[in-house]
Formats: structure tokens, sequence, C-alpha cells
């Protein structure tokens, strides 16, 4: 796994553990949760990079209003992370999507 901080809430009881990869790294995550959940409890904020600028954009609303959270997912750009559940072996890529 890689070596990020985990800024879960301990004693919160989770699903079955289950990997995944962001930008090339193992994490691990639980089934049940939402890929916004996995990237935010590994440190990982900037999503997305705007077309004009190339800023780096995160997460705002959390509920699929906004589209800030559009990552790349199983080779599918533009998948909201605050919408998308992590399944095993799922294959995420940020800074990837530019709108």
């Amino acid at each position: 796994m890689a070596d990020f901080m985990d800024l879960r809430i301990s004693k919160f009881k989770r699903g079955k553990r289950i990997t995944v990869r962001v930008n090339g790294q193992r994490l691990a995550a639980y089934e049940g949760e939402t890929v916004h959940a996995l990237l935010t409890a590994n440190g990982l904020y900037g999503l997305r990079k705007t077309r004009k600028t190339g800023q780096i954009r995160g997460a705002l609303c959390g509920m699929g209003v906004c589209y800030e959270c559009r990552v790349t997912i199983d080779g599918k750009p533009g998948q909201q992370a605050c919408m998308t559940r992590v399944k095993e072996n799922m294959e995420i890529f940020t800074h990837d999507d530019p709108v």
C-alpha cells in the first residue's frame, strides 16, 4: 500500500477492506465508501485541472451537483468521485480530466 496517512475516523465501522489503484499506487479502500472518501482519507485533494488555466480543482459540494470532483475511473474520464462507490481493483486517475 502507498505511504499515505489514513485520515478515516478509526472507531467507525467499515465494510470489507479492498484494494484500488490511485495514480498507479495501491491504496486500501472499504466497500461502501465513495471514491471521494477514499481520496480525502488519503490526503488527495486535487482531483482535476481546468482546461483554460490548468488550475487544480478539488471536490466542492460532495453530493453530485458541482462536478468539481471528476476523475478517470477504469479508463472512463469525467466520473464524479463523490457519486461513485469504490470497487475491488478499481483504477483511478486524478488530474486527467480537464474541463
